[in-house]
């Protein structure tokens, strides 16, 4: 059984610089599919999985952080989890599973203090969010190495190793 993913990357980041994007949008789609067919999910096959991908700077994602979890400060990575609400069971193709919000600023700051590169933060992060869409969360010590594992898998799924990713998950 294989699921679809329909990906929608809004980059406020590395475009508006005249910059070339770290992880090509074709890519971004590749690894999100694979991640979703990695992972023992209960979903129909029959649909379409969408969700957006923005990429933006420190002060976009603060306003974020502040009108929806009254924290007035920049963040790594938010998740909007479409499924965690509840709409009406339409019969429709396409289902959303929410927004990823990602700070290339903070993610930058972050590949530094960690010693990788800022794909692989950017592939992190993205991962982490992607698995909030899809009802992880970690609201405890337990939860989260769990989860962190399950990004570790993730991106060993797309072919990245990295040392530095061992820290996170023991």
């Amino acid at each position: 059984m294989a699921y679809s993913l329909e990906l929608y990357l809004e980059d406020l980041f590395f475009t508006p610089q005249n910059q070339i994007p770290l992880i090509e949008e074709e890519n971004w789609q590749i690894y999100l599919e694979k991640w979703l067919n990695s992972l023992d999910l209960d979903f129909d096959s029959t649909k379409i999985y969408e969700m957006t991908l923005r990429l933006t700077n420190d002060e976009d994602i603060k306003s974020f952080n502040a009108q929806f979890r009254d924290k007035n400060q920049p963040t790594d990575v938010l998740s909007f989890a479409a499924l965690e609400t509840d709409f009406p069971d339409f019969e429709m193709d396409l289902v959303a599973l929410g927004d990823v919000i990602i700070s290339v600023e903070t993610a930058e700051k972050q590949a530094q203090l960690h010693l990788h590169s800022l794909e692989i933060e950017l592939l992190w992060l993205a991962s982490h969010g992607f698995l909030h869409l899809l009802g992880w969360d970690h609201p405890d010590d337990e939860s989260l190495k769990e989860m962190l594992n399950l990004q570790k898998f993730l991106l060993h799924t797309i072919g990245i190793e990295s040392e530095s990713l061992k820290e996170w998950c023991e």
